[in-house]
C-alpha cells in the first residue's frame, strides 16, 4: 500500500518553525535595545560621577574657562567625545584634541 501524504502536517511543522523563530528575533531585538539602554544609563552615571557635585564649592581654577570660540573646555569635551563615538575621530586624534582644549589652546 501506499503511504499518504500528509501536507497540514508538513506545512504546521513549518509554520511552527517560522513562529518560533520569528519569537526569537523578537527576543534578540528587545535585548539589545534593553542592552543599549543599559549601556546608555551608565554612561550617564559615569558622566555624572566625573562632574564634581553641586552641593560642592568649586575653586576658582575648576571653573570652566571660555575658550576662543566662547565654549567651555566642558562643552568642547562633550562635542569631542560625540565626535569620536559617532566614529568621526580616531582615539588619537580624541587625545590631542581633549589635550589641547585642556591646555587652553
Amino acid at each position: 500500500m501506499r503511504m499518504r501524504r500528509r501536507p497540514l502536517l508538513g506545512a504546521a511543522v513549518v509554520g511552527g518553525a517560522a513562529y518560533h523563530m520569528g519569537k526569537k528575533g523578537a527576543q534578540a531585538s528587545q535585548q539589545e535595545a534593553d542592552q543599549n539602554a543599559q549601556i546608555q544609563e551608565l554612561q550617564q552615571q559615569q558622566a555624572q560621577q566625573q562632574a564634581p557635585p553641586p552641593s560642592a564649592p568649586a575653586p576658582a581654577a575648576a571653573a570652566p574657562v571660555a575658550a576662543a570660540g566662547g565654549e567651555s573646555i566642558a562643552d568642547q569635551l562633550t562635542k569631542l567625545k560625540g565626535l569620536l563615538d559617532a566614529g568621526v575621530l580616531t582615539q588619537d586624534e580624541f587625545n590631542t584634541a581633549k589635550q589641547q582644549a585642556l591646555a587652553g589652546g
